[in-house]
């Protein structure tokens, strides 16, 4: 008998398998495709020489992780936090600019930039407590309340109908609308409020960082450290039931709570498998990736250094292309989000060429190429992309859940971040890794404190079992 399996190689995974293999455990990963990373892969999409991030490109939790942050990751891998964090591009060659620097961020929005500051000043300055509270389990007493009500009231505020109320001008409020749609969601929301909020605050805290050669290194750094402390990832290895696992002391699962109903369904009561059955699933995301021949020519010079961008127009424009994806319709005017990390990584591709990763919102299990659509988008902003393209590879919303069974119809979420699903991710409990299953836990995006390469998810479920399981209450150091 072995210590602990984990079954999933993707960054919860490996966060779980870290902290195991760190306690002096026995560890096993099995990992479905023949290559680890799950949503932080790295791989030629396009054109020999193009490196493309195959889900995950831009990391603001990189920085703000607790697990990234006890594990060293500055330390092993290289990671660049561009100036600007993010663009958001309007008509006219207008954009609002997100500068890593609030000061310069406030003085570039003019008559709102006062407003600005007064939303985010006190989030940014208690980045630390934020992200605390933020990235744990809700259902706890808080240890930072003040950072927690300056961020409840900042919620309120850009979550509720008089969400307009503060602004005069387009740029502020379109660019708080391009952070918030990375919910997939309806808006204004108190949910979509509350992570547009985080990535706000993260952009002038430590900001927004993209790893040296992609994403991979994330998780090939990850992988390292389980295999330095003996454990051992299998690739290539479907697991379709825990029987078919070696048996362990703790069995750590990184999959949906559809896979984990169909790995432990016999060995979960009725009343826990009909919680599963109820956790909803939010809509999709579809991918187009595209090998450029040169930068793209985005109309306004500035939004050329940004890594990340947000495309759809004004706050009004986003919120009825996010309301149609919400009512099951592909968007008449889509939001399409940008990373460009060939600005600050030249090893993405060959010479002065680039590697551009974008995507749109669409209705869940959707089956239609989204390249033509991207493009337009994208043309809407930079006359005269379409010259530059060279070859493009893009995966529908059903394409990305047959790459990876946790996108349950191209959720990459793994689960609608609702305000109910993120106190109650799967269930309603202290411990929600913890399953009713003798030793079982599970750790994917579908627990707290949900989606984001955090490694969090890994790390509660690991520190549950550590206790639960072996009678070890401290963690083990993560330091390189």
């Amino acid at each position: 008998m072995t210590d602990a399996v984990v079954v999933g190689a993707g960054p919860n995974g490996l966060a779980a398998a870290v902290v195991l293999a760190r306690a002096g455990l026995a560890v096993e990963v099995f990992e479905r495709s023949d290559t680890i990373g799950g949503g932080a892969r790295t791989a030629e999409l396009t054109l020999p020489g193009f490196r493309h991030d195959v889900c995950s490109a831009v990391h603001p939790m990189a920085l703000a992780s607790g697990f990234f942050r006890r594990f060293g990751l500055t330390e092993r891998i290289g990671l660049t936090v561009p100036d600007v964090s993010y663009a958001h591009p309007l008509d006219g060659g207008r954009a609002g600019i997100a500068y890593r620097d609030l000061d310069r961020t406030v003085d570039g929005l003019g008559v709102d930039g006062p407003a600005w500051r007064r939303l985010l000043a006190g989030l940014v300055d208690a980045a630390d407590e934020v992200a605390e509270f933020t990235g744990s389990q809700l259902l706890q007493w808080p240890r930072h309340p003040v950072a927690m009500a300056r961020f409840g009231l900042a919620m309120l505020d850009q979550g509720l109908p008089w969400w307009n109320a503060r602004f005069t001008e387009d740029e502020a409020p379109a660019m708080l609308a391009g952070v918030m749609a990375h919910a997939i969601r309806p808006m204004p929301s108190p949910s979509t409020s509350a992570a547009g909020l985080v990535l706000a605050m993260h952009a002038h805290a430590r900001g927004w960082p993209v790893p040296t050669g992609g994403s991979q290194a994330i998780v090939d750094a990850m992988a390292d450290d389980v295999r330095a402390h003996g454990g051992v990832i299998h690739t290539g290895v479907d697991v379709t039931t825990l029987d078919s696992l070696p048996a362990a002391r703790a069995t750590v699962l990184d999959v949906s709570t559809r896979g984990l109903a169909a790995l432990a369904g016999d060995r979960l009561p009725g009343g826990y498998l009909r919680s599963l059955a109820r956790f909803r699933y939010g809509n999709a995301a579809s991918k187009v990736d595209f090998a450029l021949s040169g930068p793209v020519p985005w109309a306004n010079e500035e939004a050329r250094r940004a890594a990340t961008l947000h495309l759809g127009g004004t706050r009004a424009e986003i919120a009825a292309g996010e309301a149609d994806v919400a009512a099951g319709r592909h968007a008449r005017h889509p939001y399409v989000l940008v990373s460009q990390p060939g600005v600050v990584d030249p090893t993405r591709a060959p010479g002065e060429q680039q590697a551009l990763w974008a995507y749109t919102h669409v209705p869940r299990d959707s089956d239609v190429d989204q390249t033509e659509t991207v493009i337009r988008g994208i043309e809407r902003f930079a006359p005269g992309f379409r010259d530059v393209i060279l070859a493009t590879s893009s995966r529908t919303a059903k394409d990305l859940e047959n790459y990876d069974p946790n996108y349950v119809g191209g959720d990459i979420a793994s689960g609608a971040p609702s305000v109910k699903q993120l106190i109650v991710r799967p269930t309603l409990s202290i411990e929600p890794w913890r399953t009713p299953a003798r030793g079982v836990y599970l750790c994917s995006s579908s627990t707290p404190p949900g989606p984001s390469v955090h490694g969090l998810g890994g790390a509660y479920a690991a520190r549950s079992a550590l206790r639960h399981e072996f009678g070890i209450d401290r963690l083990p150091s993560l330091a390189p």
